[in-house]
């Protein structure tokens, strides 16, 4: 299972770094990045990973920036965007796992979505000022890691919810057995 999480990580981290300047405008929102629909993904499984190894967190973040960089130099992507990628992926990843280790006493939802909580704007603010800085106004950057951080927020909260019912469904079967 490690592995599959570890690879659906790094693939939700290279398709959001693929469409990240790809924008959808959510009226009353902002401007939403594509890639943030792909990175919301990113969070869950990141904790999922957290569940099985913290040392496994860290080979499942070293790889998905590994492959982020390989394709960023195939696809000619901005200097802007790889340096924006790196230090959102280290800001915001290493911050919520810190969170996620520091709360080991709780379960996994409350764990998940604290550390979701910390993460995820931490994340949102650092990649878009490094990647629109002096492409966009500060209004529009603000609209975008407005629209980042409830959609990414929003999204992992299903995520969460729906895999704590799994869960519970695959006890409760495995309890009847």
């Amino acid at each position: 299972m490690l592995a599959i999480y570890m690879g659906l990580y790094a693939l939700a981290v290279l398709a959001a770094n693929l469409t990240l300047d790809h924008f959808i405008p959510l009226p009353g929102y902002g401007l939403l990045s594509i890639g943030t629909i792909f990175f919301a993904a990113v969070f869950t499984l990141r904790d999922r990973i957290n569940l099985i190894s913290l040392k496994a967190v860290y080979v499942a973040i070293a790889l998905a920036l590994t492959i982020t960089t390989i394709a960023a130099v195939l696809t000619h992507t901005p200097p802007r965007f790889i340096a924006a990628s790196f230090g959102a992926i280290l800001l915001g990843e290493l911050s919520e796992t810190a969170v996620f280790q520091r709360l080991k006493h709780r379960s996994w939802p409350v764990r998940a979505l604290s550390s979701n909580a910390i993460g995820i704007p931490l994340d949102s603010v650092s990649f878009t000022l490094i990647a629109f800085a002096g492409t966009m106004t500060m209004p529009q950057m603000m609209e975008i890691i407005w629209a980042d951080v409830i959609t990414k927020f929003a999204i992992a909260s299903v995520l969460v919810i729906n895999l704590r019912k799994r869960r519970r469904a695959a006890a409760l079967q495995g309890a009847a057995a």
